[in-house]
């Protein structure tokens, strides 16, 4: 018997390409973050960016579960995993690395122990589309990078918060510390053999308790036979809409980031204060947030050419409001290249494959029996 985190509509995907389901897997890692790095991060913070010793602690927490998770799996005989997690649960000055998946055996296996061979942050549903593809998974892999906006460069910024524009402080910081993470996800990746990283997702986090942020990808490291093998290519894209561009001949090349940081400037912010009492447009914030936009896709598009892409596709914008009339406009796509040879397995994809599983537990009470659950038993 097994006991898995797999739906009905995963189970159904994963048999289409040889699989069935095994139990659930986890790992775990909890590590102090201690006076010294507490106090070796105040200093770094000043000059802003990268938080080195910080990144490092993240980064070795999260390999730690990640290979129990992994070690769990292999003494259970499995094969793979799919639908990896790499989560961070705060315990007062500790944090916990926590990574949970389904351990996966071939169809035809009647019990016998199996190599393990992969990991992926996919779900079922999006491994089938991913391998139909033409990219076979092989390990679940992560770029992260724990970062401050720093004293220095947020005393500097105040001074440009008086004029209305880009803060070019901020925008460096942005965009460096975004694109170390992809670089380190890329890396290991290539670490692993693969000659790409699907299914990209990128997530902002809060460190608790020490003011930092780390920005954190995962995704799955692939091999594909029709793409170079000395390249790592990079996309976020859902495994579907891959599917799709790759039926039609197109394969990634890169995801792209591009990030400005701009503000309203002290008298803007006076003139759209006033104006915001009056019904109607506030042009001041229209035309900030327009230009913004246009900067942040203007640096996408300028690195999508350099690299000879056809198109960019999928993108996504976010606006973040960093506080003091300062708002920070992310841009995120993937570049994409018409390649030759390059196709999917399958005519058509299981209509199981695009089906959402329901929620079939919701718990909106804030007490049970007369105890309150926040406070503990």
């Amino acid at each position: 018997m097994k006991t898995t985190g797999l739906s009905g509509n995963e189970i159904y995907c994963l048999d289409k390409i040889g699989y069935k389901a095994g139990d659930i897997v986890v790992g775990n890692s909890v590590h102090a973050l201690g006076v010294g790095r507490s106090i070796g991060s105040t200093f770094r913070a000043i000059a802003g960016g990268e938080v080195t010793q910080f990144t490092s602690l993240i980064e070795e927490g999260r390999a730690a579960a990640l290979a129990r998770m992994e070690k769990e799996a292999q003494d259970k005989g499995s094969i793979g995993i799919t639908g990896v997690t790499s989560e961070l649960v705060f315990h007062g000055s500790n944090i916990e690395f926590l990574s949970i998946g389904s351990a996966l055996h071939t169809k035809s296996n009647n019990g016998e122990k199996e190599s393990f061979k992969f990991s992926t942050s996919t779900d079922g549903q999006d491994m089938y589309a991913q391998v139909d593809a033409g990219y076979e998974p092989l390990k679940f892999v992560f770029g992260n990078v724990a970062y401050s906006i720093g004293i220095t460069s947020g005393i500097i910024g105040a001074f440009k918060t008086l004029v209305r524009g880009e803060i070019k402080e901020f925008s460096d910081i942005f965009n460096k510390t975004r694109h170390l993470a992809l670089e380190r996800i890329t890396a290991e990746a290539k670490k692993h053999g693969a000659n790409s990283v699907v299914g990209i997702e990128t997530t902002i986090l809060p460190i608790a308790g020490v003011g930092l942020q780390e920005m954190l990808m995962i995704g799955t490291a692939s091999h594909n036979g029709a793409l170079p093998k000395d390249e790592v290519v990079t996309s976020d894209l859902t495994t579907q809409e891959m599917w799709n561009l790759n039926k039609m001949g197109y394969a990634p090349l890169k995801m792209l980031i591009g990030t400005s940081v701009y503000s309203l400037g002290f008298v803007g912010g006076i003139t759209s204060m006033l104006k915001s009492f009056v019904k109607g447009e506030i042009t001041e914030l229209s035309s900030l947030i327009y230009e913004a936009r246009e900067n942040a896709l203007a640096i996408i598009n300028k690195e999508a050419d350099a690299i000879g892409a056809d198109e960019v596709v999928g993108v996504k914008t976010y606006v973040y409001q960093i506080g003091n009339g300062v708002i920070e406009f992310l841009a995120i796509g993937t570049a994409v290249k018409k390649v030759s040879g390059l196709t999917s397995k399958s005519e058509q994809l299981a209509p199981q494959v695009f089906t959402q599983d329901w929620d079939t537990f919701v718990n909106t009470a804030e007490f049970s029996f007369g105890l309150d659950l926040n406070k503990g038993m």
